[in-house]
């Protein structure tokens, strides 16, 4: 420490641009050391440019047109290179000039005393300038339509979500910026067990088929391995992966609950695990059993693109519709109605039911009914997914299936003597 106080801190900064210059000069000496050709740069031109960034900076203080002149000339001089490197070859890439201007700013922000961001800077250029190969690959394997996905993800989570004001309106308490976060915080479960689904495409088998798609959507999971069931013939490993998915939609809801209301999930969370465990658990060992195999067994649920704008919009509707109804259920029909409304629901798709409750749970619908209501929803899902998979799926997958759907629902019910039900 006695030596380091010795030296300039100037001295130090010089040494750090020297340092981060050369390695990405080292990576371009590398680099170019394997094609042919023209090539700019090396070991001893990014160090300079880093350099000059580095000097032109501190001779300009706080003044920034002296270093964007500065900046303008340097990147003249590439420019001039790069124009002798399409005179030579019809097929050039720019990525070298691009790092020395990279290279320039690396120096200027050494020079401002920003370390952090200079170091990532530079570590971020290594990355992709040494990762070129990789990633090529992962640009030809990613359909354009999967970009278009991602833009309308960010779409939904960083442009209208910001926006929205974040208080409630009307009798019924709504609020804009909560309605459309439910709405982000389904379609990123879903769109990360899309991701995930078409990652492991042709690989993992039905059960981890049934584990995404779970997460994606258990009766969508229950309709797909249900329909190939009956032409493959593994009546074990397609009911076991269909109760697989299901115990899968527990964790999914479990989430959420953990994400918007922390005290109904508090309620929830013993009788979720064991839910979780039995039936995963249960499905798994279900899908060991042998058998045999009259064809080979798929290996994925091919999904459909989670992040529909007209999906998005019709789920922020119906959220807000059963935000209304479960509180005029409340208000006018009490526990029983709101039991009511959860069975009905579940026949359908009882997220928006099960997040509408997240908002009333404690103020105006209490805590154990909200909790009795989400177990009840999800009891008669069940026993929907059981009905799918016995009228789709071969008679033995479909027989097998419908019982354990049967007794998944028993076993969501059992919790509602412990809530007082």
């Amino acid at each position: 420490m006695q030596i380091y106080g010795l030296i300039p801190p100037e001295a130090v900064r010089i040494v750090l641009v020297l340092f981060l210059s050369f390695l990405i000069g080292l990576e371009r000496e590398e680099h170019h050391a394997e094609g042919g050709g023209y090539v700019f740069g090396g070991v001893r031109t990014f160090p300079l440019i880093g350099l000059i960034g580095y000097s032109i900076a501190l001779v300009s203080g706080a003044q920034l047109l002296p270093l964007t002149v500065g900046f303008l000339v340097v990147a003249a001089f590439l420019l001039l290179s790069y124009w002798h490197k399409l005179a030579a070859s019809q097929v050039a890439g720019v990525t070298t000039e691009m790092s020395g201007l990279a290279t320039f700013l690396v120096g200027a922000l050494v020079c401002y005393g920003h370390f952090w961001i200079a170091t990532t800077l530079a570590v971020a250029s290594l990355l992709l300038l040494d990762l070129k190969s990789a990633l090529e690959r992962l640009a030809a394997r990613i359909p354009p339509r999967e970009i278009l996905t991602f833009a309308k993800f960010l779409l939904l989570s960083g442009v209208i979500l910001p926006i929205l004001p974040n208080r409630a309106f009307g009798p019924f308490h709504i609020n804009p910026f909560t309605t459309w976060l439910v709405v982000v915080a389904i379609s990123a479960i879903s769109y990360a067990s899309y991701v995930l689904q078409k990652l492991a495409k042709g690989q993992g088998g039905v059960v981890l088929a049934a584990l995404l798609g779970g997460a994606y959507s258990s009766t969508v999971a229950t309709v797909v391995l249900a329909r190939q069931a009956k032409t493959t013939k593994h009546p074990h490993l397609y009911s076991g992966g269909i109760l697989i998915a299901s115990g899968i939609m527990y964790v999914r809801f479990g989430i959420l609950l953990a994400l918007f209301n922390r005290q109904l999930m508090a309620l929830l969370l013993v009788p979720f695990a064991v839910l979780t465990v039995v039936s995963v658990g249960g499905g798994w060992l279900w899908t060991r059993r042998a058998e045999p195999a009259a064809q080979s067994a798929p290996s994925e649920l091919g999904p459909k693109n989670p992040l529909e704008l007209t999906a998005a919009l019709l789920f922020a509707l119906l959220f807000l519709v059963m935000l209304v109804a479960t509180q005029l259920a409340v208000t006018y029909l009490g526990r029983g109605g709101v039991d009511t409304l959860a069975a009905i629901m579940g026949l359908t798709d009882g997220t928006p039911f099960i997040m509408g409750l997240t908002q009333a749970a404690g103020t105006l619908t209490p805590l154990k009914v909200a909790a009795a209501a989400i177990l009840i929803n999800a009891a008669s899902n069940n026993i929907v997914k059981g009905v799918y998979a016995y009228g789709i799926a071969d008679r033995k997958t479909g027989v097998q299936s419908l019982i354990f759907m049967i007794a998944l629902t028993v076993a969501s019910l059992v919790p509602l003597f412990w809530l007082g039900w």
